[in-house]
């Protein structure tokens, strides 16, 4: 994979976990990464996702918290939005 394309692809996750949250850190952008891809696996995948939770159920709760995690900064990033 060309260095070029990562980069564009790594400026595109920066933008949208500044959107989604407010800022962005190299820890968020993973956290997003992370969030955003399990999401579409268990929507579009839901026995991986399921096979997945069962066969790691540490990773899995780790897992809820990071998601957790995003809505919350997500909700308090949105209020404040919405105050301005």
């Amino acid at each position: 994979m060309e260095q070029q394309l990562k980069d564009q692809f790594d400026g595109l996750l920066e933008k949208y976990t500044e959107l989604l949250l407010g800022e962005s850190s190299d820890e968020l952008k993973e956290k997003v990464k992370m969030w955003a891809l399990y999401t579409h696996i268990s929507k579009s995948m839901p026995p991986l996702a399921k096979h997945w939770n069962s066969t790691y159920p540490e990773a899995k709760e780790d897992l809820k918290s990071i998601i957790g995690e995003i809505k919350d900064l997500n909700e308090q990033f949105r209020q404040i939005k919405k105050k301005d």
